[in-house]
């Protein structure tokens, strides 16, 4: 493994931070509330890249199930067995394909990054829908069909979620260049 440098600690701290931030920003509706992690995990993985960004998540989760309450609905290991955790480990799939997809884009264009943040956003919800499924037919057993599971697991994020796309996409692409050439971020 590659050296992991105090910059590289601080950013990926920052970015755990910020998701755990996002969690209490929310809107509540039944089984999953919206909230600003989405916003937050496409900006780890678009400005730390995939390694640092993965770890970001990697560690928002870790907090979280130590016991300290910065998931949406609290924290701790029984956290594993809430309809919503799939979605938490979703957070660093996503981050993690957003970053591996524009680390290594010379010149960010937006087309390129919004495309590298849906196929995030489908790693995400690939995660966060199975776990849903599971729990609500099996540790839960409340039959839920697969249609229903996508009627409240995924349909009521598509506006949200493409808002939150857009806006890290369009930033970045101005952001990103600038950090880079300030030193705030090395090249991934």
């Amino acid at each position: 493994m590659e050296n992991f440098k105090a910059k590289d600690m601080i950013l990926v701290a920052l970015f755990a931070a910020l998701t755990a931030i996002g969690a209490f920003i929310k809107i509540p509706i039944p089984y999953v509330p919206i909230t600003l992690q989405v916003l937050f995990c496409a900006y780890s993985g678009l400005l730390l890249g995939a390694r640092r960004g993965l770890y970001s998540q990697l560690l928002y989760l870790a907090v979280g199930l130590i016991g300290i309450p910065i998931f949406t609905n609290g924290g701790g290991p029984a956290y594993v067995l809430q309809p919503t955790f799939g979605y938490l480990v979703g957070f660093a799939l996503c981050s993690y394909i957003i970053g591996k997809v524009t680390e290594n884009v010379k010149e960010y264009k937006l087309h390129k990054v919004f495309g590298a943040v849906l196929l995030g956003l489908m790693g995400l919800y690939i995660c966060g829908l199975t776990h849903l499924y599971l729990i609500m037919n099996f540790y839960m057993h409340k039959s839920m069909s697969v249609s229903a599971v996508l009627g409240v697991g995924l349909i009521p994020f598509i506006p949200t979620d493409l808002l939150s796309a857009i806006i890290a996409s369009l930033s970045s692409i101005y952001v990103l260049p600038i950090l880079r050439r300030t030193g705030l971020l090395h090249s991934n």
